[in-house]
């Protein structure tokens, strides 16, 4: 294709349309792909889910970690001691006070 004999209307009507196409293709091309290698797998004796193993796909929930530092005078500050220290921390650090009177 040679768009160089386009008009700038016609370029802004391709350029409109080829994302959508490019995600179809893509989506199409994938589709194949998966086919193929479920294809594959059962050439082989297996299915897909036997070889991706689908325990490694599920995502691991993470516990909250419990607030091991609050305020004393303003409750809605906390921090539960892992990363960097917080601005409110550091202040209070700064002023002359201890981790031990922020520990809950």
């Amino acid at each position: 294709m040679d768009i160089s004999k386009l008009s700038a209307v016609q370029l802004r009507d391709l350029l409109q349309k080829i994302p959508g196409e490019l995600k179809r293709r893509e989506s199409e091309e994938k589709a194949k792909v998966l086919e193929e290698t479920r294809a594959f797998a059962k050439s082989r004796g297996y299915s897909l889910d036997e070889l991706v193993n689908k325990e490694l796909k599920a995502p691991r929930s993470r516990g909250v970690v419990p607030v091991k530092y609050r305020h004393p005078e303003d409750a809605s500050l906390t921090w539960t001691g892992r990363g960097r220290k917080p601005k409110w921390v550091e202040s209070w650090l700064t002023g002359g006070g201890k981790m031990e009177a922020l520990a809950t």
